[in-house]
């Protein structure tokens, strides 16, 4: 009944939404590319508020198409176990189409690069079972795991995600449809929440992985701050290993080893990226800062006999791959910022 009537709000508002912005799209591009020129004559920013209104169309639209087609599928579906299989195939198949649509929107309205790095570790595709440990810094990078994980290698995955995000009517119907989790990140049901994860381990098969976010959030030094004032309470002794990390926040790790320890024959693949630095808010977005950006997205395998198996072995494990990607992010980072630094600088 709480899906029902969250669908009933959700859902009308989508289509008001883009109806509104898509019926008015000649204005709004035209009062965004004049405040956008005025913009760039005071300090040169590039015209973010144009890039921001056609990618807010672009996504209104693809949620429109998006929970229709999802409709149609359920209503043409069939019945049975044939019936369920055509129907979670094709919702897969809707998830991926939906993820292409805003990823290609993205990269070329805001004239992204994105480089693989490590992408052979992965092995033959699709390369399952595995458990996804990703970094999460930006809206954006929600991307790309379907894209380069899914789409290109034919890795299905169930996603750990916050609950907040039934708010997106596609995300709600196609996430519930399939196997993923929505848990909620207060821990006021700690239990709950690590129950639903564990179920997302049972039974993988090769062409499948489990996603999770260690962070729990996107990066932002003001997080970074909290999240080391809650280690400083609740857990002093890992208080050093958390201060040491400078471009990731502490990991919590209570969902990874619920995967970990369900999936006994599922290999780890670690995801990191440099690129969407800064970019944790529409304000930041708004500031032009994304605009020709370059994204480096780099994986690591660990096969599951080098994972440990005992729990306080495998916590320090954890610690020191988090550690890892942790120093590979800020050598990029600071390279990254030493040429922009070179060419920024005036002529001397």
């Amino acid at each position: 009944m709480e899906t029902l009537r969250r669908r009933l709000v959700t859902v009308p508002i989508v289509f008001m939404l883009a109806a509104f912005v898509i019926s008015g799209l000649p204005l709004w591009l035209l009062l965004g590319a004049a405040i956008d020129v005025v913009r760039w004559l005071r300090d040169r920013t590039p015209f973010a508020l144009t890039r921001l209104v056609l990618f807010g169309a672009v996504y209104l639209a693809s949620e429109g198409v998006g929970v229709l087609t999802l409709f149609f599928a359920w209503l043409f579906g069939g019945f049975g176990r044939a019936g369920r299989a055509r129907l979670l195939s094709r919702t897969h198949a809707i998830q991926r189409a939906w993820v292409a649509t805003l990823l290609a929107a993205v990269t070329r309205l805001y004239r992204l690069r994105i480089e693989l790095v490590g992408e052979a570790v992965l092995g033959p595709a699709p390369g399952g079972p595995v458990i996804v440990l990703m970094q999460h810094t930006s809206l954006v990078d929600t991307l790309l795991p379907t894209t380069y994980l899914s789409s290109r290698r034919g890795l299905a995955l169930r996603w750990v995600l916050k609950k907040e995000l039934l708010v997106d009517p596609c995300l709600d119907i196609a996430g519930l449809r399939l196997r993923n989790a929505f848990v909620g990140r207060d821990g006021s049901d700690t239990e709950r929440a690590l129950a639903q994860v564990r179920a997302l381990a049972t039974d993988l098969p090769r062409n499948e992985g489990v996603l999770i976010y260690p962070e729990g959030t996107r990066f932002t030094p003001e997080k970074r701050a909290r999240a080391l004032a809650r280690f400083a309470v609740s857990t002093p002794a890992l208080t050093p290993r958390a201060e040491a990390l400078r471009r990731v926040l502490p990991p919590r790790l209570g969902g990874p080893l619920a995967l970990i320890e369900t999936a006994r024959d599922a290999d780890v693949v670690l995801v990191g990226h440099i690129g969407f630095e800064g970019l944790a808010t529409l304000s930041a977005i708004l500031s032009g800062a994304l605009v020709g950006r370059v994204v480096r997205l780099r994986f690591w395998r660990y096969s599951r006999s080098e994972i440990p198996v005992q729990r306080d072995v495998l916590v320090d494990w954890l610690w020191a791959r988090w550690s890892e990607l942790d120093e590979w992010v800020d050598a990029e980072a600071c390279a990254w910022e030493q040429g922009h630094k070179s060419k920024s600088a005036p002529a001397q």
